[in-house]
């Protein structure tokens, strides 16, 4: 096994370890344009994309697009979305961001940051999703998978949203940040969850991962037991 003693050695193994697992990086919320990207991303807060996936095709035919949904009462849309959670703000956000779009937009999503940011229930993040996944303009999305995983992989401090997509940007090539954050988010979902992780499964923070963070494995005894630890792991 290499010894993977610099920061870049690690980051380097963890990028082609994550591209064997997961050549393929689809979108995870259905959609059909930047518009109805616009919208999922947007119920998608604290709430599972899976779950998004069951609303958003009623939530569709209903209205499509920003003329169509200006035109939907605020309730007929909150009663759609209800199962995502958090249902009148995001229902009140739909309803304003789609007369913001075809009032000051023409209709049309905005290709930057800043307009984007500007309309009702879309932060940063928001906007970085549809900025990568809807445009392919390079961004770093930062969800709860990605700051965790940071953290464990000792390539971010754990501190804050913006600090960690701020590392990400400095460590990983421009040309690998939408596929690259997809495929961190995969390997979280599936190898590395914020609860009930494994060390055996989760090979990457075992690899090169905090040591200080083993603790809360499930199976931290079993591991530290019979395994020898990695030099890469850091205190």
């Amino acid at each position: 096994m290499t010894d993977l003693k610099t920061k870049a050695q690690r980051v380097s193994w963890m990028m082609d370890e994550l591209q064997s697992l997961y050549p393929e990086t689809p979108v995870p919320l259905d959609h059909i344009d930047p518009y109805t990207l616009l919208v999922a991303v947007l119920l998608s807060a604290q709430c599972t994309d899976a779950r998004v996936n069951t609303v958003t095709p009623a939530l569709f035919d209903l209205a499509d697009n920003p003329r169509d949904m200006m035109r939907q009462s605020v309730e007929d849309i909150r009663k759609i979305i209800r199962p995502c959670g958090l249902s009148p703000r995001k229902s009140a956000a739909i309803s304003e961001l789609s007369h913001i779009l075809v009032n000051e937009h023409e209709g049309v999503v905005p290709q930057n940051f800043t307009d984007l940011e500007a309309l009702p229930g879309v932060g940063h993040k928001t906007a970085a999703v549809v900025m990568s996944q809807a445009f392919g303009f390079p961004a770093f999305p930062v969800d709860t998978h990605i700051h965790r995983l940071m953290y464990r992989w000792n390539l971010s401090n754990g501190k804050s949203v913006e600090q960690t997509e701020r590392d990400a940007k400095r460590l990983f090539p421009e040309e690998r940040w939408n596929k690259l954050h997809l495929q961190i988010i995969f390997y979280g979902r599936e190898y590395s969850p914020a609860r009930g992780w494994s060390l055996r499964k989760d090979f990457i923070s075992a690899r090169i991962g905090r040591k200080s963070i083993w603790k809360t494995a499930s199976d931290f005894a079993d591991f530290v037991e019979t395994s020898v630890t990695p030099k890469t792991a850091v205190m």
